[in-house]
């Protein structure tokens, strides 16, 4: 099964990181975040990479030249425009999923999780929706203060996970999915026509999930990567 990851965003929050380089080529210790999260699908037996380029796709392109940063995946390369839409990113890789194909992954280019890909995968199957999401608890950016009854500041509690549930990325869908699909969309458009149509599953995964949005994310993310890194399922 083919994981297409979505690599052409150009990340504005990064700005002094993303100036040089596209946001999936960020580093978490000596290696791009793209890295870990193809080793995270890697380790379920899935190798078969699209990966959408966009902006700065060159640099992407220029890592893989060299086959040690290749490994064991197949990946194939695809420019899908400076300034597309993720959901047009999507609909541009239609014609590199095999038509012996049932299925394809999604993901961002900027997350990473200790998400078991083949229980993702296996539930996909028994909801037989045509798209399955990942839930995760997202992290607050805020610490929060809780108080007594009197108003006195009884603790601070720092970056707390939260109770809702947010997309994390680590989708799967069936080839249908292209139908729901429109040029110059975000992604979430086509993912609200399956919903209205009660097509689209919530797998929830209730481990470790971090993205990498802000540059305290990516401190973050290298600390852990030092002390405890619990995406890293490889060995």
């Amino acid at each position: 099964m083919k994981v297409v990851i979505l690599c052409g965003g150009i990340g504005y929050r990064l700005k002094e990181e993303t100036e040089f380089k596209p946001k999936p080529m960020v580093r978490i210790g000596d290696k791009p975040i793209l890295w870990h999260i193809m080793k995270i699908y890697s380790h379920f037996g899935f190798n078969d990479f699209i990966i959408a380029l966009g902006y700065k796709g060159g640099y992407i392109r220029e890592y893989f030249s060299n086959k040690k940063n290749r490994e064991n995946f197949n990946i194939d390369l695809i420019d899908t425009g400076l300034e597309t839409l993720p959901g047009e990113r999507i609909l541009q890789i239609k014609n590199n999923i095999p038509k012996t194909d049932q299925n394809f992954m999604v993901t961002y280019g900027d997350g990473v999780g200790d998400i078991d890909i083949k229980s993702l995968v296996s539930f996909h199957k028994k909801q037989n929706t045509i798209g399955t999401i990942t839930g995760v608890h997202p992290r607050s950016k805020y610490g929060l203060v809780t108080i007594t009854k009197n108003h006195l500041v009884k603790k601070f509690i720092e970056k707390p996970v939260l109770k809702e549930w947010i997309n994390g990325g680590f989708m799967i869908f069936k080839k249908e999915f292209f139908d729901y699909l429109r040029n110059e969309e975000m992604e979430h458009e086509g993912l609200k026509r399956l919903t209205k149509e009660s097509q689209l599953s919530l797998y929830i995964h209730h481990g470790f999930w971090h993205s990498m949005d802000t540059y305290p994310d990516v401190d973050n993310l290298n600390k852990l990567w030092k002390e405890d890194p619990k995406w890293k399922i490889w060995k």
